[in-house]
């Protein structure tokens, strides 16, 4: 599993009028794109997430037709503050922000969340060329372009050192940057990969990934966070994706670690048992200016587990800065 990002962009505002936008008509409260499973997920945090997500055309070079390309977008958008863009981790979607989005509105941040290619709930029914790193990188890239049209990794520093947009702060909650690709994984024949790819996808396997990213919740509750983590996985198209983002190599971000020059809130879970919080002491090391924020009895996902204490930690950090320029301008 990889770790989620959270990303504040200075864009440029032109209008928050001109919103064009594609989004299916809905199907009992849910947009009709979405596979009809999402009607037995309990979760109201989910449920209410999922009634909101949206499809929006993207333009890549590597698809002759635009990517009808999902995400959520905010309820209000602003002019002045810069908003806060939400990545999901490895194989998830944008429902993975459920608790932490509602809290981050709440609190009066324009929070965008957006789902990578090839996972979560963009329509890939036309077959891609291509579904690696790259394509991933161009989708995200144009995704913010269409962000700035409305209101004008690993996926995480893969996208950061190779873009031009500036972004201004970035979080990183329990992120997997010292792994280094998929490993064997890209040597596997396709037969073979489409296999792996299945089981993936598995309920036993997703039931004990749970087991192993959240600490201490009910068999009822990890079944149906299961049901809300493989939901992407239920679309014809997510096989395909999957094996080409694994044949691919995946991402390998460990040498552009140093690159990152923006401030960075690290927020990890102590009790994660996917990735060690000891790389987050590491990472904390290698970024030339990183806070770290740990939090007791979490696991790998704390906008999950304890999401009060993410966009806690997320409000000290914006707000930090903030009170440190209104202090100088008060000294002058």
């Amino acid at each position: 599993m990889m770790g989620a990002l959270s990303l504040a962009y200075p864009f440029s505002r032109v209008t928050a009028t001109k919103v064009s936008e594609a989004q299916a008509k809905p199907n009992n409260g849910f947009p009709s794109f979405l596979p009809k499973q999402v009607h037995t997920i309990k979760d109201p945090f989910a449920r209410n997430l999922a009634m909101r997500i949206h499809r929006l055309p993207v333009s890549v070079k590597f698809s002759e037709n635009p990517i009808m390309s999902s995400c959520v977008k905010p309820l209000m958008i602003q002019n002045k503050a810069n908003p806060v863009v939400l990545l999901h981790g490895f194989d998830s979607s944008c429902l993975e922000w459920r608790y932490t989005f509602p809290l981050l509105e709440e609190a009066g941040f324009e929070t965008w969340a957006f789902d990578i290619l090839g996972w979560g709930f963009s329509d890939l029914a036309e077959k891609l060329t291509s579904c690696d790193v790259v394509s991933k990188r161009e989708h995200f890239y144009e995704v913010l372009n269409k962000l700035c049209e409305f209101d004008d990794s690993g996926v995480n520093l893969s996208f950061i050192c190779s873009s031009s947009f500036q972004v201004e702060k970035l979080v990183l909650i329990d992120a997997s940057v010292y792994t280094e690709g998929t490993g064997n994984l890209a040597t596997l024949p396709r037969l073979i990969a489409y296999a792996g790819a299945y089981v993936l996808k598995s309920v036993p396997l997703r039931l004990y990934a749970n087991y192993l990213t959240f600490n201490d919740i009910s068999f009822s509750t990890s079944l149906d966070w299961t049901n809300i983590g493989r939901l992407h996985c239920l679309f014809p198209w997510w096989e395909d994706a999957t094996v080409d983002f694994m044949i691919s190599g995946g991402y390998n971000v460990v040498s552009q670690i140093r690159k990152v020059k923006q401030k960075t809130l690290i927020i990890w879970g102590e009790n994660d048992r996917i990735i060690s919080n000891k790389l987050a002491v590491q990472l904390h090391c290698e970024l030339s200016d990183a806070i770290i924020r740990q939090i007791p009895d979490c696991g790998h996902l704390p906008h999950v587990e304890r999401p009060a204490s993410v966009v806690k930690f997320i409000i000290e950090f914006v707000q930090r800065e903030t009170k440190l320029v209104n202090q100088c301008v008060s000294a002058e």
